[in-house]
C-alpha cells in the first residue's frame, strides 16, 4: 500500500510539472471593454491567477477608464496594458499592412462586422469605433506570437475578437456574464460559431444562449464560474456584537442593483424599531437619487452612503459586518445580473446573504442554506428576510459557514482559473510560427 501511494504521488507530481510546462507555452491576449473598471476587477484577478499558473497574458482593453479608486494590482497592470486611440499613425500602418498583404480578407472582415451589427445603433457605432484599433490589435498579436485571444463580455470585446481572428486566424473565446447576454444578443450565434469555445458564468446563462442560438451550440459553451480568493476574504474569528446589526451592500448605484427596494425595506425595519446600520458602497448614476430617498425616509443615521473603497477596505468592512444584502432586479431593458462577485466575497467572508431569486444567483445562494432569496422588488419579503437574520445569531453563523464552504467548493478563483487554463490549452493554436516566434499567417504558409 505505501508503495502504491508513493507511485500515485509521483504520478501526480509528474502531471503537475507537465501541466505547468504546457501552460508556459500559452501566450493569451485578453480584451475587454474598459480598464481599469472598479466593478470589473474580477477580470483583473482572473488574469493574475492565470499568470500564477504560468500563463503569459497580454492585455488589450478597448478603452481607458479613469477611476477615482484604482486597486494597486490594477495600477501595475496599467503599465503593461496596450491602449490604442481611435486613430494614429501606427494604427494606419497596421491597416496598410493588411490592405497590402490581405486586401480581400481585410474588406471581407470589415463587411461582415458592419453587416452583422447593422440594425443596432449601439453595436453598429461601436463596431465603427473599435474597428481601427482592432486591426492594430490583430497586427500586434501576430507580431508578439499570441496563440489565443480571450474576450470578456460578448458585446464589443467579442466583436474585436472576431476582427482579430478574421485577419490573423488566431483562435479566440469569450466569457458572457450578465447584461451582455441578456439585453441584446447581436451576432451571438456568429460569435459562438467563430469561437473555439464560449464561456459563461452560470447554467442560467448557458440556457439563455442555447435558446437564442440553438441546441447545436450546447457543447461549445462551457460554464466556468468567476471566483474569489478565499485566502483574502476570510471570516472574522472575533465575536461581533449583535447590536446594531451591521449590514453591507457593495454595488454600483444603478437600477439592476435594486437599491430603491432595499431602502424601502429599511423603512419597514425602522418602523418596527430594529437596530441596524447599513453601509452602501459604490458609485453610479443613481447615487444622488438613493441619497435623496434615504433623507426622505429619515434613515440618514442608519444608512450611510460611501464612495468607492479600495479592495483592502472592502475586505475589512466585510469582516465587521453581520449580513450582506443585494436585492437585484431585472430592468425594463432586460438587464440582469450574472452571478455577482460581491456575493461570493461576502460568502467567502462567512457572511449570510440576502438576495434575489433571479438569473444565476440561486446557483450561488442556496435558499435557507447559505442565505435567503426573495422575489425581485418584493420589499416586504426583503424586510422579512433581513428581520429573520437580525433575530437569529445561530442561523447567521450556520449560513455563513455553509456559504464559505460553497465558495471554497465551486467559486475559488484559483480552481476556476486552472479550469480556464485547461480550456485554453486544449484549444491552443497550432499555427506555424516564424523563427522569432511570431505567427506565420495561414495565407503565407506554403507547407
Amino acid at each position: 500500500m505505501p508503495e502504491l501511494q508513493a507511485k500515485e504521488s509521483t504520478q501526480q507530481r509528474t502531471q503537475l510539472l507537465h501541466s505547468s510546462k504546457e501552460r508556459q507555452k500559452l501566450k493569451v491576449a485578453y480584451t475587454l471593454s474598459r480598464f481599469p473598471k472598479l466593478t470589473e476587477t474580477f477580470i483583473l484577478y482572473e488574469i493574475l491567477a492565470l499568470e500564477k499558473l504560468g500563463v503569459q497574458v497580454e492585455l488589450f482593453p478597448l478603452l481607458y477608464e479613469r477611476q477615482s479608486v484604482v486597486h494597486p494590482e490594477a495600477a501595475k497592470m496599467l503599465k503593461r496594458a496596450n491602449f490604442y486611440p481611435f486613430i494614429s499613425l501606427s494604427i494606419l500602418s497596421a491597416h496598410l499592412h493588411y490592405l497590402r498583404c490581405k486586401p480581400r480578407t481585410y474588406f471581407s472582415v470589415l463587411w461582415q462586422v458592419l453587416r452583422g451589427t447593422f440594425g443596432s445603433l449601439n453595436f453598429f457605432i461601436g463596431a465603427i469605433g473599435i474597428f481601427p484599433k482592432s486591426v492594430k490589435m490583430a497586427y500586434e498579436m501576430e507580431m508578439r506570437g499570441v496563440n489565443h485571444l480571450h474576450a470578456h463580455f460578448c458585446t464589443h470585446p467579442a466583436v474585436a475578437a472576431l476582427i482579430v481572428k478574421g485577419l490573423t486566424g488566431i483562435p479566440f473565446s469569450f466569457t458572457a456574464h450578465g447584461s451582455d447576454v441578456h439585453v441584446e444578443r447581436r451576432m451571438l450565434d456568429k460569435k459562438i460559431e467563430a469561437a473555439r469555445f464560449a464561456v459563461t458564468v452560470s447554467d442560467f446563462n448557458k440556457n439563455v444562449m442555447i435558446e437564442e442560438c440553438g441546441e447545436q451550440v450546447g457543447d461549445k459553451i462551457k460554464v466556468v464560474h468567476c471566483g474569489v480568493d478565499p485566502d483574502e476574504f476570510i471570516p472574522n474569528s472575533k465575536q461581533k456584537e449583535d447590536r446594531p446589526l451591521r449590514i453591507i451592500c457593495v454595488a454600483s448605484f444603478e437600477e439592476v442593483k435594486g437599491h430603491k427596494y432595499l431602502v424601502e425595506a429599511f423603512e419597514i425595519l425602522n418602523r418596527k424599531g430594529v437596530e441596524f446600520r447599513c453601509d452602501l458602497i459604490g458609485y453610479g448614476p443613481l447615487k444622488k437619487k438613493v441619497r435623496a430617498q434615504i433623507r426622505k425616509a429619515g434613515l440618514e443615521d442608519k444608512v450611510v452612503v460611501h464612495k468607492p473603497r479600495p479592495r483592502a477596505e472592502i475586505v475589512q468592512m466585510l469582516r465587521e459586518a453581520h449580513l450582506k444584502v443585494l436585492p437585484s432586479v431585472r430592468t425594463k431593458r432586460g438587464k440582469r445580473e450574472g452571478i455577482p462577485v460581491v456575493l461570493m466575497e461576502a460568502m467567502a467572508s462567512a457572511l449570510p446573504v440576502v438576495s434575489s431569486r433571479l438569473s444565476g444567483i440561486p446557483e450561488l445562494v442556496e435558499h435557507n442554506k447559505t442565505g435567503l432569496l426573495v422575489e425581485p422588488r418584493d420589499v416586504q419579503g426583503l424586510a422579512n428576510a433581513i428581520l429573520k437574520l437580525v433575530h437569529d445569531r445561530k442561523l447567521r453563523k450556520t449560513m455563513g459557514a455553509a456559504g464559505r464552504e460553497k465558495v471554497l467548493r465551486e467559486f475559488d478563483l484559483r480552481k476556476n482559473a486552472e479550469e480556464l487554463s485547461k480550456l485554453f490549452l486544449s484549444n491552443i493554436d497550432q499555427t506555424p510560427r516564424s523563427e522569432n516566434g511570431t505567427h506565420i499567417p495561414r495565407w503565407m504558409d506554403k507547407s
